[in-house]
């Protein structure tokens, strides 16, 4: 999973939504000196839904559907794929469309600028400022985030194959995701509803 869906399985507490958003940023146990209660949990959160998703069979069938055009990363792309799924039918997942997510969790992110992890800053304001979540709702947008991604990462530029795995096996993916996402919905609603703090693998 992506920001879309990290931020969505958060639930309506905006320091568990900020700490879910900085989940990637944050490594080791520095964070429990740095944080309150909620957005602790958040970082909990992402790391909890990672290894869900990372796990999960029905995943699993998506990245291997995608794996002859990106291999060991195809795992990236289909995270990427299933936040578009989810971004485009939001009204299936939350009583808010997608344009109110994403200016609520804009708001977010903004006030609570002062405690953005260092790494986090350079990508959070244009991130923010090109409103990247509500491209993920477009699937000319799922081709610009692997084009960047191909640019700014190690990841390879296959694009056009993957287009293409799409295309043909479309409702294959979508059928995929509409199985696993309640599960994962469930999942982090029980994560959020436990009252004690889970402990977490601390390199994240």
């Amino acid at each position: 999973m992506n920001f879309p869906d990290h931020i969505l399985l958060s639930g309506e507490n905006e320091d568990i939504q900020f700490g879910n958003f900085i989940g990637d940023f944050i490594k080791g146990n520095g964070y429990k000196k740095k944080y309150s209660e909620d957005i602790i949990k958040g970082i909990l959160l992402h790391r909890e839904i990672d290894s869900f998703t990372d796990t999960h069979p029905l995943v699993h069938k998506s990245i291997e559907r995608m794996r002859p055009a990106y291999g060991k990363y195809a795992g990236v792309a289909v995270d990427i794929l299933y936040d578009r799924f989810s971004a485009k039918n939001r009204t299936d997942y939350s009583q808010k469309n997608i344009e109110m997510f994403v200016a609520d969790f804009h708001i977010t992110i903004l006030e609570r600028t002062n405690i953005l992890p260092r790494k986090a800053r350079r990508f959070t304001f244009p991130f923010i400022r090109k409103k990247r979540l509500l491209c993920y709702a477009r699937l000319n947008c799922y081709e610009e985030v692997l084009k960047k991604m191909s640019v700014f990462t190690s990841m390879p530029n296959k694009v056009k194959q993957a287009m293409k795995i799409i295309t043909e096996n479309y409702d294959l993916f979508y059928e995929d995701f509409k199985r696993f996402f309640p599960e994962l919905s469930d999942f982090s609603k029980n994560f959020l509803s436990n009252k004690s703090m889970p402990q977490s693998n601390p390199k994240g």
